[in-house]
């Protein structure tokens, strides 16, 4: 299982999967809920339609058993007068709920209605309707009809109905009924009517909810289908596209695994044809290696050089020893403190370099360049110094060997003499060592801060060293944030120009 999801390709796919699930959740419950409300109101829209066709009939007078919407086929109907009791309900009518009451079938009322024909159903009590009970229907018009528990009563907000009147708002609710034994779930709404010699009726009808069930029974099921296939769908469309996009990376695996076994740096990932970032790693991991394989090939030419380079003093020295040990008279002494000299020198040049390679960082000191500049050419003939104050930060040591082995390398090239500058320019302190010998040609510029390189092949190491002083004094000098550089000396001979960053104003 944790190899299974340990992919990006299986995380991909989940992640997708689990987004359009869940979008398709909340879209379908709010479908669901918005089709379940329009159907809701288009019964309860129908149901008032009934209710109010029902109550203008009430308003004119019209008997109980000749109203137009008692009949079995516009649902359930229940007239109500304003102490509760039934007074009219539909034909066929056996159950009912959700409305103020469960009654069926109407009682007799204690006085017939003034049109009352002897097959009319009693109706509510009836009431004298003369002139001078004004004040009484004005009362009574402050009795509110009865309402199913936790309905909204239609009065509240509107004035008292006159007689004749339909109240103008209409109280919805949902409930069943059992009519023509077909037992069904409704909408109902309630409308208030003031009769002329009835008084106030309320008139419960109701609209089957039949084609809000089916249709929310239909989208569900469709999303129940529908929904699963998507998210499959989902998930395998991503499975690919996703398969399809790591593919090239699955390659730079291969390679990358092909090139640490064979330890082939000159070998090369897969790079797409592609502009995306699977394209932009290919390219960044070939930088890589190129990068590599140029450090290692500089290594082991390092390595080969300077055994090259240890070789020479060494055997020397082992032939002046094994000459001294034959024949003690012919003991060159001298040449043999040059040859060790020579090999300690070599040695600590060595040494250095491999600490710089390291990424050793140089000690946070400040370090006055127009003082080091003067420590450095004491005593040394045909040297002149002009130097303002700069402090950099870095190692002294290290620095006095930056100029030690430029002062060095111009005195070796110099027809006469080696001028040493010091001067500040913007954030930065330049050091420059000229002299006034032939100079660098402008195509050797560079090549001479390479390891081991000497542009005069016909110079012996005594004369020119074994070509390490100005490649140590670059990487110095990098250490330190700064850069050396090569030119020409307005002598005609060499420019070394030492750019190094301002130490910080305490």
């Amino acid at each position: 299982m944790n190899r299974l999801f340990g992919s990006v390709r299986s995380r991909a796919t989940l992640g997708a999967t689990l987004v359009v699930v869940v979008a398709l959740f909340v879209t379908g419950a709010a479908v669901l809920q918005a089709l379940r409300s329009n159907l809701t109101a288009e019964a309860g829209t129908q149901a008032e339609g009934t209710a109010r066709a029902v109550a203008a009939e009430l308003a004119a007078r019209t008997p109980y058993d000749q109203l137009s919407g008692l009949d079995s086929k516009s649902g359930p109907v229940q007239v109500v007068d304003e102490d509760g009791n039934l007074v009219a309900a539909t034909e066929d009518l056996r159950w009912i709920s959700g409305t103020v009451t469960d009654q069926v079938r109407p009682r007799p009322s204690s006085s017939p209605s003034p049109s009352a024909s002897a097959s009319a159903p009693p109706s509510a009590p009836a009431r004298e309707d003369d002139d001078d009970d004004d004040d009484d229907d004005d009362d009574d018009d402050d009795t509110e009809a009865p309402r199913t528990p936790g309905t909204p009563k239609a009065e509240e907000s509107e004035p008292a109905l006159a007689p004749g009147e339909t109240g103008g708002q209409t109280t919805f609710g949902s409930g069943a009924a059992t009519v023509d034994d077909d037992t069904a779930d409704y909408r109902f709404a309630a409308v208030d009517v003031r009769t002329h010699d009835r008084g106030l009726l309320t008139v419960y009808a109701g609209a089957p909810l039949a084609a809000e069930h089916s249709a929310v029974r239909t989208a569900l099921t469709v999303m129940l289908i529908g929904f699963p296939l998507l998210a499959a769908l989902v998930a395998g469309m991503t499975w690919v596209v996703t398969g399809r996009a790591l593919r090239p990376v699955a390659g730079i695996r291969e390679e990358m695994a092909a090139i640490t076994a064979s330890e082939d740096l000159t070998r090369r990932v897969p790079e797409p044809e592609t502009h995306d970032e699977v394209a932009r790693l290919a390219r960044t991991t070939n930088e890589t290696l190129a990068a590599l394989e140029t450090s290692v090939e500089r290594q082991r030419r390092f390595v080969a050089d300077a055994s090259h380079e240890l070789r020479s003093p060494i055997a020397s020295l082992r032939t002046q020893l094994e000459v001294a040990a034959a024949h003690p008279e012919l003991l060159d002494l001298d040449g043999a403190v040059e040859d060790t000299v020579r090999l300690q020198h070599l040695a600590a040049d060595l040494l250095l370099l491999a600490r710089l390679d390291a990424g050793e960082r140089p000690v946070d000191a400040r370090v006055d360049l127009a003082a080091l500049a003067r420590e450095e050419t004491a005593g040394r003939t045909g040297v002149t110094v002009d130097a303002e104050p700069a402090e950099v930060a870095g190692s002294r040591g290290q620095l006095g060997r930056v100029l030690g082995n430029l002062l060095d390398n111009g005195r070796r090239h110099a027809r006469e003499t080696v001028s040493v500058s010091v001067r500040r320019e913007g954030d930065w302190a330049v050091l420059t060592v000229a002299d006034d010998g032939d100079g660098v040609a402008e195509a050797d510029r560079e090549r001479i801060f390479e390891r081991f390189v000497r542009l005069d092949a016909a110079r012996s190491r005594d004369d020119g060293g074994a070509g390490l002083g100005l490649a140590i004094a670059r990487d110095v000098a990098v250490r330190h944030g700064g850069t050396l550089t090569a030119g020409a000396a307005p002598s005609g001979g060499a420019l070394f120009a030492l750019r190094l960053p301002l130490a910080p104003v305490t």
